[in-house]
């Protein structure tokens, strides 16, 4: 890890201990203007402008807010964060059920051991009538190859499709989430390409490259 990475979590890990949940919320946003290597645009922030125009915050993004694994770029300045200083995505254990009107993950579920289980949990600590957001990578604009491991982040465990599975590696995501959540409401599900111009499998993607897919529990 990179000494400035290692000193901003020594530092974000110590201030949790000491300052109340409801404080460290208010604070967040400061502390990473304070500490700029705090703050890391990544996807979300390239989906920010697109998700704006389409008014999706005033639709989905109101109330408490979770962000899993939120790697420094959270959805909302003001939502809660959960990364791995905190635990294990794939549980998410130190939260309650039914805690939050809107649960966002981005580029979390293809690093996840059972993506069933990270959902199942997800949607646990979801009030009724709110929503789950997932955002990843699509297969075909971002990895640009059908099996394992990945070229750009040798951590992905999985491959994401919209609507059908192909084995070994690549999962529909329509499919997974009906199987794990058969009383969610799929609101829509789309690819988002926004500013995405490079398909060369040997280069690295730019612009938007993923699957949105938005939830609401009944």
């Amino acid at each position: 890890m990179p000494k400035k990475q290692t000193k901003h979590e020594s530092i974000k890990r110590i201030a949790r201990m000491f300052i109340p949940m409801p404080l460290w919320r208010r604070m967040r946003p400061y502390y990473f203007r304070v500490f700029g290597w705090g703050y890391r645009p990544a996807e979300t922030t390239k989906a920010h402008a697109r998700r704006v125009r389409e008014g999706f915050f005033e639709k989905y993004c109101k109330g408490n807010g979770l962000d899993v694994g939120f790697g420094g770029d959270p959805i909302t300045s003001d939502c809660q964060c959960f990364d791995y200083e905190r635990g294990d995505a794939q549980y998410i254990s130190i939260i309650k059920d039914n805690s939050f009107d809107f649960v966002y993950a981005s580029h979390v579920i293809e690093h996840m051991v059972d993506p069933m289980v990270s959902l199942k949990n997800w949607w646990r600590v979801l009030k009724r009538h709110g929503y789950l957001i997932l955002y990843l990578p699509h297969r075909d604009l971002y990895e640009k190859k059908k099996t394992l491991p990945s070229l750009y982040n040798p951590d992905h465990k999985h491959f994401f499709l919209i609507d059908h599975d192909e084995l070994p590696d690549t999962l529909g995501i329509v499919p997974l989430i009906k199987k794990t959540l058969p009383d969610g409401e799929i609101i829509y599900v789309k690819v988002c390409s926004e500013g995405h111009t490079i398909t060369d499998p040997l280069i690295h993607s730019d612009g938007e490259y993923s699957i949105e897919v938005v939830i609401r529990k009944p």
